[in-house]
């Protein structure tokens, strides 16, 4: 086919005698996006984020059946607790005035103890006669309960006000956090299963490691679900400290360190625990650093790290690397198999920073869930 004899301008309608459909064609969109390309922008966003609020209202739900349910099962209450559960998922907390700085950790700290106090005796009143472990697992999945629908309060109260104002700058943060949100409620949705079974999640590699260095050791309670273990290791003493397991609790280390360090100052903390992994980054990988390796409200890192400033104490920490749903799920098998490679390192950093007659305190930090000692 000859394409030299097309008149290429005459076909497309782009000669000097402009034509006025082509014209109105490319028009009509520009004047269209103009007047409405932010409603039309708002429009096509919030169907994403209404698709992301629903998993988030499944989620939440999904969460408070299986919640009840359990209870049911396992506590045999003897009336009906979906009242008393629905009403204790609707509590907030409200954190101290931080106006003045001076005092603020010590007030954070009671406020948020009190509420674990009040949760435990809320959920023991159920059915009196449940035993400690079972408690713990169900104060947990009680947790994760509300956290999912406060979450999901949060979003949808965002979501709802924007498009009641057609604001589109309001639902662009909104769009950008959606995805982690949606990420961390995946996980402790996924998460419901290990505890109601008491399994040990990703989040309890610190107390296993620990844990098992104190199989044949005697075992004190040094502080609320909080026990110590002392053995001994190339002519140095080693004080174990973990929450006590199989209770699905992260115990109190900071009261803990606070009672050993009055008592028998180590010369030395080494802190093992799990560590959110960065995109890119393999999992059950290990890294070694310094400072308090505890996560949390930060109270407890508070704590420990106020004492060993006042005391001339060195803190090391070792870290296992791992997403967010590895570290609230049941645990993997290669964060498992991390465990005796993370002894090793323990041993070798005591080998290389400490001298034959002194004191080390080796904090295994996490979830004990599952995980004896």
């Amino acid at each position: 086919m000859d394409f030299t004899n097309i008149d290429f301008d005459q076909l497309f309608g782009t000669n000097d005698q402009s034509n006025p459909i082509m014209m109105l064609i490319w028009i009509l969109p520009i004047f269209i996006f103009v007047l409405y390309g932010q409603r039309i922008q708002l429009a096509v966003t919030s169907g994403e984020i209404k698709k992301g609020i629903k998993k988030l209202d499944e989620y939440k739900t999904q969460s408070r059946t299986e919640l009840i349910d359990y209870i049911k099962k396992n506590m045999n209450p003897k009336d009906d607790p979906t009242k008393k559960i629905d009403r204790f998922l609707d509590y907030f907390t409200i954190m101290p005035v931080d106006m003045d700085p001076n005092g603020i950790v010590s007030k954070v700290r009671h406020i948020v103890r009190a509420r674990e106090d009040y949760s435990r005796e809320h959920v023991r009143s159920l059915s009196p006669q449940t035993s400690d472990i079972e408690l713990s697992k169900i104060q947990t999945l009680l947790e994760i309960a509300t956290s999912l629908q406060m979450i999901y309060k949060v979003i949808n109260h965002m979501y709802l006000t924007a498009k009641k104002q057609n604001n589109y700058p309001l639902i662009l943060p909104l769009q950008m956090i959606m995805p982690f949100l949606l990420e961390e409620a995946e996980a402790m949705q996924k998460a419901i299963p290990a505890f109601k079974t008491c399994q040990p999640i990703g989040d309890g590699i610190g107390p296993m490691v620990v844990g098992k260095m104190m199989l044949d050791t005697k075992k004190e309670s040094i502080a609320f679900q909080t026990v110590l273990g002392m053995t001994d290791y190339s002519e140095r003493k080693l004080l174990l400290l973990k929450a006590e397991g199989p209770a699905s609790t992260v115990g109190r280390p900071g009261d803990a360190v606070e009672k050993i360090v009055s008592k028998d100052r180590p010369d030395m903390i080494i802190m093992v625990d799990a560590s959110l992994k960065m995109e890119g980054e393999e999992s059950a990988t290990t890294a070694q650093g310094f400072g308090a390796a505890i996560g949390g409200i930060g109270t407890e890192r508070f704590q420990i790290e106020d004492i060993a400033t006042k005391n001339n104490i060195p803190i090391f920490a070792i870290v296992v690397k791992q997403s967010v749903k590895e570290a609230i799920t049941l645990m993997t098998k290669e964060i498992a198999d991390k465990a005796e490679n993370v002894r090793s390192q323990i041993y070798e950093m005591i080998d290389d920073n400490t001298k034959p007659g002194q004191t080390i305190l080796l904090i295994g930090v996490g979830n004990t869930m599952g995980v004896q000692q």
